[in-house]
């Protein structure tokens, strides 16, 4: 199961930086996680500081 970015996304960035199998890109308006190569780690939703990422 993947993880997900809800609409909670502010855009800066500290998830990207922080996943490991680069899954995560700028999107429109906010970041997106790409299904096919997220691992399911949850090192996105650790660093969030508005809680975007979560479990699909």
């Amino acid at each position: 199961m993947a993880y997900v970015i809800n609409s909670e996304c502010i855009s800066c960035g500290a998830c990207e930086g922080e996943c490991t199998v680069s899954a995560i890109s700028e999107g429109d308006g906010q970041y997106v996680i790409d299904a096919e190569l997220c691992i399911d780690c949850g090192s996105c939703a650790t660093v969030c500081p508005v809680e975007a990422p979560n479990p699909a």
